[in-house]
């Protein structure tokens, strides 16, 4: 049940969800009994409860004529999902060059690399190795293009924070 309520105080409205002894205005912060609330509309249906607390907002700022030309919150919603535009097409129409914007991407030595983050790259070492030493991890890492330092930090920040343990040289992922 959704509930367009309004404020005696400060005359926000608001959509309520379910049905509380008490509501608080999210503006004004005024606490009163649900049943004191003005109720303009009761509905199961969230989408026609934010498209009457919209339309009443509209009408408000005398543009209530303006927005009965607006579609539904729904089919809004559905038109922006449908009408995303592709990084490609998005580069082009801003003037750059796709192909260098990749390039730069390409050299950009902070970026994380085909097999994942760094740190993804260490803990890939954890879980496909079997209770691996610092050397294996470091070497796992290497070939991956991981610095042996940042292994060793990595591995000593995650064994800090718990999410890796250490005995005898060995390490587990937790």
């Amino acid at each position: 049940m959704y509930a367009v309520v309004g404020c005696s105080e400060c005359s926000n409205l608001w959509i309520i969800e379910g049905r509380s002894e008490t509501t608080q205005c999210p503006r004004c912060g005024s606490r009163r009994a649900y049943e004191k609330r003005k109720k303009f509309v009761e509905t199961d249906d969230a989408s026609h409860a934010r498209d009457v607390r919209a339309s009443m907002l509209a009408t408000r700022q005398d543009e209530g004529e303006a927005f009965a030309k607006l579609d539904s919150f729904d089919a809004l919603e559905n038109d922006v999902a449908d009408g995303v535009v592709a990084d490609e097409e998005y580069l082009e129409e801003s003037g750059l060059d796709v192909d260098e914007v990749q390039a730069a991407g390409e050299r950009d030595p902070r970026r994380p690399t085909s097999s994942g983050s760094k740190t993804e790259i260490v803990e890939g070492a954890l879980a496909e190795l079997d209770r691996p030493t610092e050397d294996e991890i470091v070497d796992y890492a290497g070939e991956r293009g991981v610095s042996a330092e940042y292994v060793r930090d990595a591995l000593a920040k995650l064994t800090r924070r718990g999410a890796v343990s250490e005995s005898r040289g060995r390490y587990r992922l937790l």
